[in-house]
């Protein structure tokens, strides 16, 4: 790989990660104002509130931190230049989704959207306490590479946030009526997500076992 080829992955990463940062923080920000200014709150957004006074408010905060502390802890310069804020800034994220994530499951189990959608979101809670379990795990056992592809997992469905808020406006342009939608994107709010970690992952560990088999001949 030529130095301008080098660079202009790196830039596009770069553009990347700030547009997911961006889309991550708007997310975050319009979580919090639901919570404190009911005008701005979706039909959908009030019912859940009134309807799960505790629970909700509680999910959408800390996967409010999440989603910000997440995007931080992704960047591979931020994480490598500031090592001491890395670790305290991934405490704090795996604090936030393990109380964000048992306020998800316990909404999707009470969901009034039918077995389908409290499966699809049920599964992501599920899923979202797991990898990022994993990666807390990996990193107590000074797996770096496990954790950094446990927590890209994490993260990736940290951002199913984003991704339902992309779908669900995008359904009512289409006029398709929450009973059809919603089930549907309790699902695609997050599978092709964790396809595309899967995908970022691996190469990173083929990269890894091929330096190491490389060394090994050495």
């Amino acid at each position: 790989m030529t130095a301008n080829t080098t660079r202009a992955l790196t830039s596009l990463k770069g553009i990347a990660w700030l547009g997911m940062s961006l889309l991550a923080l708007g997310v975050a920000a319009y979580a919090f104002a639901i919570m404190i200014t009911p005008a701005m709150r979706s039909p959908f957004a009030e019912g859940l509130l009134l309807a799960r006074p505790v629970v909700a408010p509680i999910h959408f905060a800390f996967g409010g931190i999440a989603i910000v502390v997440g995007a931080l802890q992704v960047n591979r310069w931020l994480r490598s230049r500031f090592v001491s804020l890395h670790r305290w800034l991934g405490r704090f994220y795996v604090i936030a989704v393990a109380i964000g994530g048992v306020a998800g499951v316990a909404l999707a189990l009470s969901s009034s959207a039918g077995w389908v959608a409290s499966a699809g979101f049920g599964s992501l809670g599920i899923l979202w306490l797991a990898t990022t379990l994993m990666g807390y795990r990996a990193i107590r056992q000074h797996d770096t590479t496990a954790h950094r592809s446990w927590m890209i997992r994490s993260y990736a469905l940290t951002l199913a946030a984003v991704t339902l808020r992309i779908y669900m406006p995008l359904s009512e342009m289409l006029e398709l009526s929450m009973a059809v939608a919603y089930p549907v994107i309790s699902w695609i709010a997050w599978v092709p997500n964790l396809l595309i970690a899967e995908w970022v992952v691996r190469p990173e560990r083929a990269e890894i076992v091929a330096s190491g088999s490389a060394t090994l001949r050495v």
